[in-house]
């Protein structure tokens, strides 16, 4: 019965997800110079997917096979259908998002109507965060469907019979371990290429020749559009759909770990997770069509704000029915403070913190907002008190954010125990369609924006675009904002799950006063700065080699002048070979530093790695994404002609500009990049947590 239950939501959300696809399609494309731009992005961003996966399938391969010999035979199989299930999220994102921008432009320049032109976005945003929620729990479903249930009391091994595990257990989190693999990936290699086309575009224009950062002339331009639906949508795709998969595991691999001795309880608890989350894919379902179907207004941010409170009302109610029908006979369980209540209130935890993360980012990265008004008004000093104000957002704005988990993590461990935390982080990404459907929006309407730049559109059209482009820079702050949320909740549950999956006690628990575990600590702490470093230092190399390249194309004779057309594919090629070529090192980071200190130090040392690293990474990961979105925000306020007497070319605007490009490696690299690297490490401890129990070297 839950299985099918789990299967009717799904088939909803793709039946929706497929009716916008070729909805979106059908739409105009409009002039022929807007049809051609939109083409070079489409198939530039195609290409990069293509060169980026021939690595990705070969990493695949190898650690698939490594995890059916060692681990257990079948686990290779469910770490491929994990890797899939995420690849093919990031695939339809972005081609849907590569349809969405210039039919987005088009709808703006037909209608001149604000409210039908976020309906076209929102169409070509919905496809991506349905499939997000979609393909996450439909390889969920096949494994559970195929193993006929989760047991505690299986064992299997690997075809080279090292140790005995759980079948069941295995698949669950190889397929986790599958999905964040390629996320990992998608960040890292994404980040590169956006944010270096974007840096290189601003350097060019804004710095160098007093250009517009969208003008057609400059071969940076392209790449730079291309970059936003790599990152932005393929990325982000990936990022929330390891968060959302990671979580219900936690909640499952939970749920085994302290119920197994009480069989009515066990069947409750690893039954909640599942409806939980497709309940809430259902309510997606009903927010995302009520906000598309009814008539518009003139508020883009009401409209998006529509969707998400359907979404949120909808699976707090299908919730508290569950627990209600799930948990009113299943037994006594002395964590369930408010008894079969106690599940709900700690789904309805997260959900409001979510809610509430959201607000806050928004508050510091907002255009209506004191923080990026100061930040702007300040520009007019100079490019140093930019950055030092800004600085001083990006910190101020960590505290109230990481309040609200601690708050949240709190209350639902005293209502309900670790498995309330786990349902808390479940709570939170419940509704993750609608969350990636809005983020989604920003990537596209910042497209839509710069087609009608580049080809010269009607000032009324950009007008309206550039509308959508301020609302966008806002929805993804927030998606971004959600995304660390999350990913805190997410590596909170799978540290839960990893020392409980060794440790004896009905409670996990890990000895902080253990040497093993201090040590850990310290070491997990500072690998979050060496990855940072890493990950700023390949950004800016990249970016400026794109920026001269960008400045000798425009000396060429004829490009500046508008007469001859720049060589998008040189710097297209050039971003595509960058990211590809820096992307494997930090990505193979998260894989392989659990597996080196497990092995080495054994369980307890990997425990307070993942702590250092989860404690350092989330305040640090707020401080990148609102600190980026304030300083990108403080620009589009000033472009916009909001700060008197300080328009675009100004000296305020200059600077600026320079708070923007130190802004856009944090908000767009390192900072969605640390929730994706802390989840990566977790979920290949769990994954390895029995080999560190029986080999470690001290």
């Amino acid at each position: 019965m839950v299985s099918i239950l789990v299967l009717v939501a799904i088939v909803l959300a793709l039946l929706l997800m497929t009716f916008n696809y070729f909805k979106l399609k059908k739409f105009s494309e409009g002039t022929d110079d807007m049809a051609d731009i939109a083409s070079i992005i489409r198939n530039g961003a195609k290409t990069f997917m293509v060169a980026e996966y021939k690595t990705i399938v070969i990493v695949v391969v190898i650690v698939a096979v490594l995890l059916s010999l060692f681990i257990e035979k079948f686990a290779g199989l469910t770490f491929i259908l994990g890797a899939s299930m995420s690849s093919a999220t990031c695939i339809i994102g972005m081609r849907s998002a590569t349809y969405a921008n210039v039919r987005t432009a088009n709808k703006a320049r037909e209608s001149l109507s604000i409210g039908e032109t976020v309906k076209v976005a929102l169409t070509g945003g919905s496809v991506s965060g349905l499939s997000v929620q979609a393909f996450g729990l439909l390889g969920l479903l096949f494994i559970i469907t195929v193993t006929g249930g989760i047991s505690p009391d299986q064992t299997s091994s690997g075809f080279i019979a090292v140790l005995k595990c759980n079948p069941t257990i295995m698949w669950l989190t190889t397929y986790s371990l599958g999905c964040s693999l390629v996320a990992m990936f998608n960040r890292v290699a994404g980040g590169n290429y956006t944010k270096a086309a974007d840096i290189s575009a601003d350097i060019v224009a804004k710095i160098r020749h007093d250009m517009p950062e969208d003008d057609s002339r400059m071969p940076n331009t392209i790449a730079d559009f291309i970059g936003d639906n790599v990152n932005d949508i393929a990325g982000n795709c990936s990022d929330l759909l390891e968060s959302f998969v990671a979580t219900i595991v936690a909640s499952l691999l939970i749920a085994v770990s302290i119920t197994n001795d009480n069989p009515a309880l066990f069947q409750s608890t690893i039954t909640y997770p599942l409806i939980l989350a497709s309940g809430g894919l259902f309510s997606c379902v009903l927010g995302l069509l009520f906000v598309l179907v009814h008539k518009s207004g003139k508020d883009p941010s009401r409209e998006l704000n529509m969707a998400t409170y359907i979404s949120a009302a909808a699976v707090i109610i299908i919730g508290g029915i569950a627990s209600f029908l799930i948990f009113k006979d299943a037994g006594a369980y002395d964590k369930f403070v408010l008894g079969w209540a106690s599940p709900w209130v700690s789904s309805i935890l997260g959900i409001a913190s979510g809610v509430a993360i959201g607000k806050i980012t928004e508050y510091y990265t907002g255009t209506k907002f004191k923080s990026v008004r100061q930040l702007a008004e300040i520009a007019k000093e100079g490019s140093a008190f930019v950055v030092t104000k800004g600085d001083a957002i990006g910190s101020r704005s960590c505290l109230l954010p990481v309040l609200v988990i601690v708050i949240s993590l709190l209350v639902s461990g005293l209502l309900c125990g670790i498995y309330g935390i786990a349902i808390a982080a479940l709570g939170m990404l419940s509704f993750v369609a609608t969350t990636v459907s809005i983020d989604a929006f920003g990537p596209i309407a910042d497209n839509a924006g710069g087609i009608a730049e580049s080809c010269h559109l009607s000032p009324e059209v950009r007008k309206i675009t550039d509308q959508l482009d301020a609302v966008g820079n806002t929805t993804a702050a927030i998606g971004k904002g959600f995304a660390i949320g999350s990913a805190a909740f997410a590596t909170v549950s799978l540290i839960f799950a990893y020392v409980g999956s060794y440790s004896m006690a009905v409670e996990p628990v890990l000895n902080v006063a253990s040497f093993a575990v201090i040590a850990g600590c310290i070491a997990g702490g500072a690998l979050i700065e060496y990855f940072s470093a890493l990950l700023t230092d390949n950004t800016i190399e990249s970016a400026h080699l794109m920026a001269d390249e960008g400045d000798r194309q425009l000396s060429e004779p004829g490009v500046i002048e508008g007469t001859v057309r720049p060589d998008y594919n040189k710097c297209i090629q050039m971003a595509t070979q960058q990211a590809l070529h820096k992307m494997l090192i930090p990505s193979l980071l998260a894989l392989f530093i659990p597996v080196i200190g497990g092995l080495l130090f054994g369980v307890e040392f990997v425990g307070g790695l993942l702590i250092g690293a989860t404690v350092v990474a989330i305040p640090r990961a707020i401080f990148m994404g609102n600190s980026g979105g304030a300083f990108d925000n403080a620009k589009k306020y000033i472009e916009s002609g909001l700060l008197k007497g300080h328009g675009k070319g100004s000296r305020a605007h200059k600077a600026a500009v320079n708070g923007d490009t130190v802004g856009d490696t944090r908000k767009d690299v390192v900072g969605v990049a640390l929730d994706i690297f802390i989840k990566t490490m977790s979920t290949v401890a769990n994954t390895l947590a029995p080999v560190f129990v029986s080999f470690h070297l001290f």
